[in-house]
């Protein structure tokens, strides 16, 4: 593959020579919404997401033993870690509407690791959906047979997103790798195939699997004795509540990604308000992140027994408290 030359792009808010007033009010407009969805971010969805993380954790380790052990919940188990290390380097964005200090080879690093729970996260996902299709289609072949080994399902999907997740560190480029830059967890300094191959194996190959996996539940008619459609929705509601946010939010993230692709191949550097809507857009991809770990605590039937356990608990102390309390005399 060529190598590019990509010294010559830099973000529209540190390159152009802003010299009217409206110029400068847009970019400080721009940097102040920017500065809203992270503080916003910081404030609400990172405790959720890291709270809600932790406390699956928990639930599930508990279960796995006591010999509780559901394909299911050790799918989301991986899920939640992919999940929760997304959050923790999410924590990048706390210097918006600045961007983090960094050389190339530091943030080719951040960028793997970034990539690798990105992925993983996904195809984990996919194969939760997967077990769940197998569970109301039973084939009885050796697929079904290979979603009953959740080990085997792991080691599968841990090296494929170790080998994408390479595969895009190698796109960076290995250029000025000493180099100080302003680091993105995608960097802005990538190759444009770097773009395109995240989009087509990080959203395009898991999308498209996911749409099938929906269009199979929805469309075939479920066999002799399985329970109806909707009874099967509302046993799992969660995976399929995650199953629309990852859509949606890496939808508008990837869209941006490949609009970034675009103005890299016409050499442009783009406006303040492309850098803007790349910004937000990386924004709702972290809170995707927190928002299905919250799903999965409050919606997971496991997860939220656990937790209405809890809640029930604490009604019952405080009633007790309240009753032990002896009444002042006058």
């Amino acid at each position: 593959m060529t190598s590019h030359n990509m010294t010559w792009i830099s973000y529209p808010s540190k390159s152009q020579p802003f010299t009217s007033p409206e110029e400068i009010e847009a970019i400080i407009a721009s940097q102040n919404i920017i500065s809203r969805f992270m503080h916003c971010y910081i404030a609400f969805f990172v405790p959720l997401g890291l709270i809600a993380g932790i406390c699956i954790l928990i639930i599930f380790i508990r279960n796995h033993l006591q010999n509780r052990r559901a394909s299911l919940d050790l799918l989301l188990l991986h899920f939640t870690i992919s999940n929760i290390i997304m959050i923790f380097l999410s924590f990048t964005v706390i210097s918006r509407p600045d961007y983090l200090p960094a050389t190339h080879l530091a943030c080719s690093v951040l960028s793997f690791s970034f990539n690798f729970g990105y992925f993983n996260s996904h195809y984990v996902f996919i194969l939760a959906l997967l077990t769940l299709l197998l569970e109301r289609f039973p084939p009885g072949t050796a697929l079904c047979k290979a979603t009953q080994k959740p080990i085997l399902c792991f080691g599968l999907v841990l090296t494929y997103t170790f080998c994408l997740s390479l595969t895009e560190a190698l796109l960076v480029g290995a250029d000025n790798y000493q180099l100080k830059t302003d680091c993105q967890l995608d960097p802005l300094f990538a190759w444009p195939e770097y773009e395109i191959v995240k989009f087509t194996f990080g959203f395009g190959i898991p999308s498209l699997l996911q749409i099938l996996c929906f269009t199979v539940l929805w469309a075939k008619e479920a066999p002799a004795g399985a329970p109806a459609l909707q009874q099967h929705i509302l046993t799992y509601p969660a995976v399929y509540v995650i199953g629309v946010t990852i859509f949606i939010c890496r939808l508008f993230y990837n869209v941006m990604i490949l609009f970034r692709t675009t103005l890299k191949l016409q050499r442009s550097i783009g406006t303040t308000k492309n850098e803007l809507v790349m910004n937000i857009a990386e924004i709702v991809l972290f809170g995707e992140s927190c928002t299905s770990l919250a799903v999965i605590l409050f919606i997971h039937k496991p997860c939220r027994d656990e937790v209405l356990k809890v809640l029930q608990k604490c009604r019952r102390k405080t009633h007790a408290s309240n009753h032990l309390e002896i009444p002042e005399q006058p």
